[in-house]
């Protein structure tokens, strides 16, 4: 069984037992915290699907936060112009949540 839920703007594919990285879920999130989404867009029950317009009535993912803040890996930017000596170089580093579905109900 699993779900394509929407989690702050973004889509994912949730089963049971996977761990997800999601975008930061803010400080009011504790490690061990249990959260439901139920802005569940698709669901599959053993080969029977339900898709929802635009979402699943009565589906819900539920979770539970593992790690409430992650540091992903660094992008770094990189600014030039030719010939004009401009030159800029700037990094960045996404934060993220972490979360380990628990269960599907759909």
């Amino acid at each position: 069984m699993y779900a394509i839920v929407e989690i702050q703007g973004q889509q994912f594919k949730a089963e049971a037992g996977k761990f997800l990285y999601v975008h930061y879920l803010g400080d009011a999130t504790k490690e061990g915290d249990t959260l439901t989404f139920d802005r569940v867009l698709l669901a599959d029950a053993d080969g029977t699907v339900k898709v929802g317009a635009p979402t699943v009535e009565g589906a819900s993912v539920v979770c539970e936060v593992l790690t409430p803040l992650v540091k992903g890996d660094k992008v770094i930017v990189f600014k030039k112009k030719r010939r004009k000596g401009y030159r800029r170089k700037n990094g960045h580093r996404q934060f993220f949540s972490k979360v380990l579905i628990k269960e599907v109900n759909a």
